[in-house]
């Protein structure tokens, strides 16, 4: 608790049980160490002191008993051959007491014991055995033999006495040794079983700490996060235990709140965002009677207005007629601007009727073939270009999602463009090209013309914007800004190619299919890719070849709308160009449509008369 109250971290505490544990386990593991070493001691001294010297003791004995085997042998024969057991046993008994001395070195009772025996046996050898060989070689057997009286039996009966001492001290340091064996043997395992008594106290004591400052403290913190994840944000979480857990629970006590926080935020910006959609639930109410009245005045646009404008332009075009030559000249000028007048004031509802419904009366994207559309294309616009002695042509085009009449609408307003924005010392020729670049279809309409200026690049795609006056080049304006927002309604994006010096590029994307996608890259994988063939590759494999030249160009945004629902003919005047068409290779041979010989430029003058424009319910002518 003292450490408690200190802040001792979990970390210490657990350092200095481990740290108490291990000096326990080590002093346990040095003296295991002192003990065994001591037992290999007291074991290798049984084994190779004690027991070879109870050996030695028993052939001293054997020794000893030799020699006085051969003394008396010899005094009962006088032969000297019978001296032998003597004299090796003297030498035996000079050898064992050697070994004897040397393994009892650390044993100075069985030391003591040897001299005995060996001072002995040499008093034995000096008073009995000596003088017996001596006598009996001098004297006979008869002398000998007076000799080995009882007196010398007795003191070889010493001598075994004295032997018997040297084995009972060598057997006393035999049973100290296996004692002492034993001793230590008990110690070892005594102190085996203190370490495990140490080790599973240990761990009683970690399991316990563990339990007391981890599993309760993380336990209660849970059960508090649980709490707060329930939805009782406001709940205050508090830790216990280790600081490590209370500053735990403070970070997370600290999120808690900065979640409270921007939940209470984001309650109130879903208020908002609620009142907001509220709003916009009632705009959108309003916009779709906006949109209904709209409708209405579309309607009433395209049909109830027209009538007086047709009325009113065709009564004037009578009284032109009629009356031409038979007024001044003021008069008859007057006549052709209140027709004039009628006649742009009707293209005009037509081109913001065409604009306002694209997008808006759809019939549903589907697979539309290019090439066809730039059949009824040349077909729509071929009264334009048989004025303009224009050319028209058009490479491998792809198969596009969309809605046939917008991209056809889209297609003649560039197409019309082109043809329009004319130079009047050239013959026109327009080109409209594919090519795939990544998932998407570029498509290309250049020509020839007049071209574009940089800086209108992005001026002709607005509506009604005009780069030139209408006595040069007729039209209301929106072509392009019609253009716009039919590529744009398809998923793409259009742009004026700048980096041309003759003539207008205007390039498009539309979202390529899936399939397409694919099989362009198969043929960059295949064979195709292999031979270095560079060329984009078209909707069928074919690769799209675009005409040489390419340079920044531009007009002033004119270009003529499709017609209408009614039959009555939009005019749209839009900015578009395109590059003149040069040589390609037979992968991609260009197909002319209908040059038509019979047209000259002086045929259509900037400022021409009244039907060529807009008529009554016919097509359109450019001019």
């Amino acid at each position: 608790m003292n450490t408690y109250r200190r802040g001792w971290t979990l970390r210490r505490r657990v350092l200095a049980l481990l740290a108490v544990v291990g000096v326990l386990l080590v002093g346990l593991a040095v003296a295991e160490a002192v003990v065994a070493a001591k037992n290999r001691s007291y074991t290798d001294a049984v084994l190779t002191r004690t027991g070879p010297l109870r050996v030695q003791g028993q052939e001293l004995l054997n020794a000893l008993l030799d020699q006085e085997t051969g003394i008396r042998g010899y005094a009962v024969s006088g032969n000297r051959a019978d001296l032998a057991p003597y004299e090796q046993g003297v030498r035996q008994e000079r050898d064992v007491a050697a070994t004897i001395a040397d393994l009892s070195r650390d044993y100075p009772a069985v030391a003591g014991a040897l001299r005995t025996a060996q001072q002995q046996a040499a008093d034995w050898r000096r008073t009995v055995a000596e003088p017996v060989i001596a006598t009996t070689g001098s004297s006979g057997t008869a002398a000998g033999q007076a000799l080995i009286t009882a007196q010398a039996r007795q003191e070889f009966d010493q001598i075994r006495a004295s032997v018997g001492d040297l084995q009972a001290a060598i057997l006393a340091e035999r049973e100290k040794g296996a004692r002492d064996i034993e001793r230590t043997g008990n110690m070892l395992v005594m102190l085996l079983i203190v370490a495990a008594v140490v080790v599973v106290l240990a761990g009683t004591l970690m399991l316990l700490s563990l339990e007391r400052m981890v599993i309760r403290p993380l336990t209660g913190l849970a059960q508090q996060v649980r709490e707060v994840a329930a939805g009782d944000y406001q709940h205050h979480i508090a830790g216990t235990g280790p600081p490590e857990f209370r500053r735990l629970a403070d970070d997370v006590d600290v999120m808690r709140q900065k979640i409270a926080k921007d939940l209470a935020e984001v309650r109130a910006a879903r208020e908002n965002i609620e009142w907001v959609n509220s709003q916009l639930q009632k705009q959108a109410e309003e916009l779709t009677r906006s949109n209904r009245d709209l409708e209405q005045f579309a309607y009433v646009a395209s049909h109830d207005l027209q009538e007086p404008l047709r009325k009113v332009a065709s009564f004037c075009q009578l009284l032109q007629r009629r009356y031409a030559g038979q007024l001044d000249e003021r008069a008859d000028q007057y006549i052709a601007f209140a027709v004039d007048g009628a006649q742009r004031m009707q293209r005009l509802i037509n081109d913001l009727l065409a604009f306002s419904r694209i997008g808006r009366l759809t019939t549903g994207f589907v697979d539309v073939d290019l090439n066809r559309v730039m059949g009824d294309v040349a077909s729509q616009t071929e009264p334009g270009r048989q004025y303009a002695d224009a050319e028209l042509t058009w490479g491998e085009l792809p198969v596009i999602r969309g809605e046939e009449p917008l991209l056809t609408n889209l297609l003649v307003n560039l197409v019309s463009n082109s043809v329009k924005f004319r130079r009047p010392d050239v013959t026109p020729k327009v080109r409209v090209s594919a090519r795939l670049v990544d998932a998407e279809w570029e498509i290309t309409c250049e020509d020839n013309g007049i071209g574009i200026e940089p800086e209108f690049a992005d001026k002709i795609f607005v509506i009604f914007q005009r780069l030139h006056a209408k006595d040069a080049y007729p039209g209301t304006g929106i072509g392009l800004a019609i253009v716009k927002k039919i590529v744009e309604y398809h998923g793409g994006r259009v742009w004026v190619d700048t980096d041309r010096a003759e003539g207008t590029a205007i390039r498009f994307t539309l979202p390529a299919r899936p399939e397409d996608v694919e099989a362009a890259k198969a043929a960059e994988a295949g064979p195709a890719a292999a031979t270095g063939a560079d060329a984009p590759a078209g909707p069928d494999g074919d690769a799209t070849v675009t005409p040489e030249g390419d340079a920044p160009a531009g007009s002033d945004g004119d270009a003529t709308a499709a017609p209408d629902g009614d039959g009555t003919a939009t005019t749209a005047d839009d900015d578009a160009a395109s590059r003149p068409a040069g040589d390609t290779g037979p992968a991609d041979r260009p197909i002319p449509v209908g040059r038509q010989p019979g047209g000259t430029q002086d045929e259509d003058p900037p400022g021409g008369p009244p039907g060529h424009g807009t008529t009554g319910g016919t097509k359109e002518g450019v001019g």
